[in-house]
């Protein structure tokens, strides 16, 4: 009789939290890490969500899509420069030359519906030559100044922006014609033991 009691009990009490808890709930306890259900009433950019972008147009980028079709440059630059004697960088800190192989990838989700490349491989190697030639056989120092250090890295974004203005550059000067539109990744080899690389969509 007493267990019956308990069980009765039990039952009363779990029916009064499940009266007051919130209709959403689970098992009639509110949960306190409910998310908010507000939608967003930005327009979603068509562009950026197929180029890795968020919903909002001001998103980053942050992923590299599935794209199939990719055509690679390969290049060369040689430049003299130091990272201003910091001791992070020991003996490379002062003055010194490096040679650099430059790998640029263009790819993209299509061909061109007529002449079936991703990009004319002869304009493709002349941007990356054009963009190159402001560095090769130049003092990084001389370019950037004191204070940046002109790392590997640093320069595969800077040589990633130069090839991607240039693009735009071209593609205003011809908006007729059926240019390239995708992902850019710039790799630059040190040796054949280290590189760094830098990627990242061709936004307008």
């Amino acid at each position: 009789m007493m267990h019956l009691f308990h069980v009765t009990a039990a039952i009363l009490f779990a029916f009064t939290l499940s009266s007051h808890a919130s209709p959403d709930s689970l098992f009639g306890v509110a949960s306190t890490t409910r998310q908010s259900t507000s939608h967003r009433t930005t327009k979603t950019n068509h562009a950026f969500l197929l180029r890795g972008g968020g919903q909002d147009e001001e998103d980053v980028p942050r992923f590299r899509p599935y794209l199939p079709h990719a055509l690679s440059i390969r290049d060369s630059f040689m430049i003299a420069h130091s990272f201003h004697s910091h001791p992070s960088f020991g003996p490379a800190g002062g003055m010194h030359g490096a040679t650099y192989t430059v790998d640029v990838e263009f790819a993209s989700a299509k061909l061109h519906p007529v002449c079936n490349w991703v990009i004319d491989i002869g304009v493709a190697s002349d941007i990356v030559a054009d963009v190159l030639k402001q560095y090769n056989y130049k003092n990084l120092d001389q370019i950037f100044g004191d204070k940046i250090m002109t790392t590997t890295e640093f320069m595969c974004r800077v040589i990633y922006q130069g090839v991607a203005n240039k693009l735009k550059q071209r593609k205003l000067a011809n908006p007729q014609e059926e240019g390239f539109d995708g992902w850019i990744k710039v790799t630059l080899w040190e040796s054949h033991k280290a590189w760094g690389s830098y990627e990242g969509p061709l936004v307008e």
